[in-house]
């Protein structure tokens, strides 16, 4: 049994290898400069930019545009303004014609990123779905037939999206959230059907991997220091035990 987890290791780092030698040499697809509705989208955003956003926003626009396939980390706590980059590089594959995957690690996010990103797009071209298990055998064949013809811009589910049924007619962009919670092989089976696909990557606790991997200039590193405006900080306080109802001590907090 051992012997064969070491083999099966070394199976996985031989493939990772590979794969990152082919994206390095793949020439990737050039998105076109900004459309006048990539302003308007950005425009829309309720919030002030901060900093980060607006670099990580730019930086990542200039990936896309750029010939070589786009890997990019950002790393952020919650409500530092991570899906927001996301939902401007996904509309800007997406007014290219191209597809973009939303992998998510939950039912719950991805119905939530649904929503979010429906809210943002809902008054431009762009057909945005999602793919879980809580989803009906109905709405899954709808799915996966729109998908293939093009029909879906953006898809967003859980590890149902990298199922052998779900084709995509021409995948430009994958977004991984909160990437520490998949494995190896489910994080790379989208990339290993198209080779050249761009890659934007969002944690708040980045793995040892992809930060290994930032320091060796395969993936580009970018954190997020400022939160929004709106976003209230928490604060955790350790309250001692005592004599008195839960009810109190949750008012107390």
């Amino acid at each position: 049994m051992k012997e064969r987890t070491k083999s099966k290791i070394k199976d996985i780092a031989r493939d990772l290898i590979k794969l990152y030698s082919q994206r390095k040499q793949e020439k990737g697809f050039s998105y076109s400069p900004d459309s006048f509705m990539q302003h308007e989208l950005e425009a829309s955003f309720i919030y002030e930019d901060t900093p980060d956003q607006l670099k990580a926003t730019q930086d990542a626009k200039a990936d896309m545009e750029s010939d070589r396939p786009m890997d990019r980390l950002v790393c952020g706590d919650v409500g530092f303004g991570k899906t927001e980059v996301a939902i401007r590089a996904a509309f800007k594959a997406v007014t290219d014609n191209k597809q973009v995957a939303v992998l998510v690690p939950t039912t719950v996010l991805a119905y939530q990123h649904f929503q979010t990103f429906s809210e943002r797009l809902k008054d431009f071209p762009c057909k945005v779905d999602y793919l879980s298990r809580a989803r009906s055998a109905k709405d899954v064949s709808r799915i996966v037939k729109e998908l293939a013809d093009g029909k879906i811009n953006i898809l967003i589910g859980t590890h149902k999206i990298i199922g052998k049924s779900i084709k995509f007619k021409d995948l430009g962009l994958l977004i991984i959230d909160e990437e520490q919670k998949f494995g190896v092989s489910v994080k790379e089976k989208l990339r290993q059907i198209k080779v050249n696909v761009d890659t934007l990557t969002m944690t708040a606790t980045p793995i040892p991997r992809t930060l290994q991997f930032s320091l060796m200039g395969a993936v580009i590193f970018l954190s997020f220091r400022l939160r929004l405006p709106t976003v209230i900080p928490f604060r955790q306080r350790y309250i001692p035990l005592m004599k008195i109802s839960l009810r109190k001590r949750l008012i107390l907090k």
